[in-house]
C-alpha cells in the first residue's frame, strides 16, 4: 500500500494529519518513565537519591509487591520511545544526506539536552542537595557524561547513538527483504536472552575477561528495537483483530515475566545488588521485548482520525517533560512519601501523577517563552508543509 507522508519531529503527517496512535504512545511512555522513577524511591538502599543505586533495599512486603507491579510493568517505557523514533525516522527520507539528517536531529534534541545538563549541575546546589565542589565537577564533566543527580539523562546517549546509526542502516532497510529482516529480528531476540544465559551458564559465545563482544553483540541492544519498528511499519500486514489478540498475549506474558523476575528475588529486609535484582528489568531482555511489542501492537489498533487536544499537546511537550521531571520528583516524594506517609500502593501512582502534571505545566510555561527550546516545532513545520504535495513512500 502506497501512502503519502512527510517525516516530522514526532510523527508522520499523512496528507497533513498525524498518526494519532503515536501521540498516545508518547504520552503513555512519558508517564511510565515517571512511574518507574517514583517506584525507585521505595527500593533504594538507605542514603540513595531519588533513583535506585548500586544496592537495593525493600522495607516491607508491601513495598516488594507494589514496586514489582508498578516498576515492572513500566519497563516498556524506554523501548517504546525508541520504537516511536524508529517508526518515524527509519529509513531516512530518500535524497536526504547524513549531514542534513544529523543537523535536523541535533536541532531537535541537543539545545534542550545541554540546557538541562547545566541545570542539573547547578540548581540542586541552591537547596544544598549537592555541594559546590560536586556542582563544579558536574559542569566540567558535561562533555563526558550526565550530572550526578541527572541519572535519567543516560537515555540521551543511546538515543543519539541510534540517530548516528540511522544513515548507515537506512540503505539496507530501504531494500531488505522481509525474510532477511525477520532473520535480524530473530537474532536480536536470541541476544535478548543473554542476561539469563549469563546468569545460569556464565561467559558464553566468546565472552571472557578480555572480550565483551559475544557472537550476537552486533544484533543486540536498542538497534533491534529500531529494526523491529521498521518491520512493523513496512511489512506487518496483520488485521486489527490479530494485532489486538497477539499484542494482548505478548503484553500479558512480558508483564508477568518482568514483574515476577523482581518480586521473586526482592526479599524484604535484605540488601540486594541492584543489577542482580533488576536482571529482568534491563530494557533489552526478552521479556521487555515481549512487553514492549505487545503494548505497541495494541496502540496500533487505535484507528481514530483525531485525539483530544491535550493528548497532542502532551505529546509535543513530552521531551521537555522527560528532561525536567527529576526536578519535581524529589518534591513530590517528600510530600507524599515522607510527610503524608501514604501507603506504597497509593504513594507511587500519586507521586508519578503529581510529577507528570508539574512537569507538563513547567514545560508548557517554558515553551511560551520567545525562542524557547521547547516550542513545538511540529506545528511550525506543519504550517510550512501546508499546500506542499507530500512525497509518496511505501508504508
Amino acid at each position: 500500500m502506497a501512502t503519502a507522508y512527510v517525516l516530522n519531529q514526532s510523527y508522520l503527517i499523512f496528507m497533513g494529519k498525524r498518526i494519532v496512535f503515536l501521540d498516545y504512545v508518547r504520552v503513555f511512555a512519558c508517564f511510565l518513565v515517571m512511574l518507574v522513577h517514583a517506584s525507585e524511591n521505595f527500593y533504594g538502599a538507605p542514603g540513595s537519591t531519588d533513583m535506585a543505586g548500586p544496592q537495593s533495599f525493600l522495607a516491607s512486603e508491601s513495598d516488594r509487591l507494589w514496586v514489582s507491579l508498578y516498576d515492572g510493568f513500566s519497563r516498556m517505557s524506554v523501548p517504546l520511545f525508541i520504537i516511536v523514533s524508529a517508526f518515524l525516522l527509519v529509513p531516512m527520507k530518500e535524497g536526504m544526506s547524513a549531514v542534513d539528517f544529523y543537523k535536523r536531529r541535533a536541532a531537535r534534541i541537543i539545545p534542550a539536552f545541554l540546557f538541562f545538563m547545566v541545570v542539573y549541575s547547578t540548581v540542586p546546589a541552591v537547596w544544598n542537595q549537592i555541594d559546590m565542589e560536586t556542582s563544579a565537577s558536574d559542569l566540567m564533566r558535561i562533555p563526558l557524561n550526565f550530572p550526578t543527580l541527572a541519572g535519567h539523562l543516560w537515555f540521551m546517549y543511546p538515543l543519539i547513538s541510534l540517530y548516528l546509526f540511522i544513515p548507515m542502516i537506512s540503505p539496507w532497510l530501504a531494500k531488505v527483504k522481509p525474510s532477511e529482516e525477520r532473520l535480524f529480528i530473530g537474532l536480536f531476540l536470541i541476544s535478548s536472552c543473554m542476561p539469563y544465559l549469563e546468569r545460569f551458564f556464565g561467559e558464553i559465545w566468546g565472552q571472557c575477561f578480555w572480550n565483551d563482544f559475544h557472537m550476537l553483540w552486533y544484533f543486540s541492544g536498542y538497534l533491534g528495537y529500531m529494526v523491529l519498528a521498521h518491520y512493523i511499519r513496512v511489512h506487518l500486514d496483520w488485521s486489527r483483530s490479530k494485532r489486538m489478540v497477539t499484542g494482548a498475549l505478548s503484553l500479558a506474558v512480558g508483564a508477568a515475566w518482568t514483574i515476577l523476575s523482581f518480586y521473586l528475588q526482592a526479599v524484604p529486609g535484605e540488601i540486594h545488588s541492584t543489577p542482580v535484582l533488576e536482571i529482568g528489568w534491563s530494557f533489552c531482555t526478552i521479556n521487555c521485548v515481549l512487553l514492549t511489542t505487545g503494548a505497541f501492537l495494541l496502540f496500533t489498533c487505535i484507528d481514530k482520525s483525531a485525539a483530544p487536544k491535550w493528548v497532542f499537546e502532551l505529546s509535543d511537550l513530552s521531551y521537555g517533560m522527560y528532561l525536567v521531571h527529576i526536578l519535581w520528583l524529589g518534591l513530590c516524594v517528600s510530600v507524599f512519601k515522607d510527610r503524608l506517609e501514604l501507603p506504597t500502593g497509593i504513594a507511587i501512582p500519586v507521586i508519578a501523577c503529581s510529577t507528570f502534571i508539574c512537569s507538563f505545566l513547567s514545560t508548557k510555561l517554558l515553551s511560551l517563552l520567545p525562542f524557547s527550546i521547547f516550542t513545538a516545532g511540529v506545528r511550525r513545520d506543519a504550517k510550512k508543509l501546508k499546500g506542499r504535495k507530500p512525497e509518496p513512500q511505501p508504508m
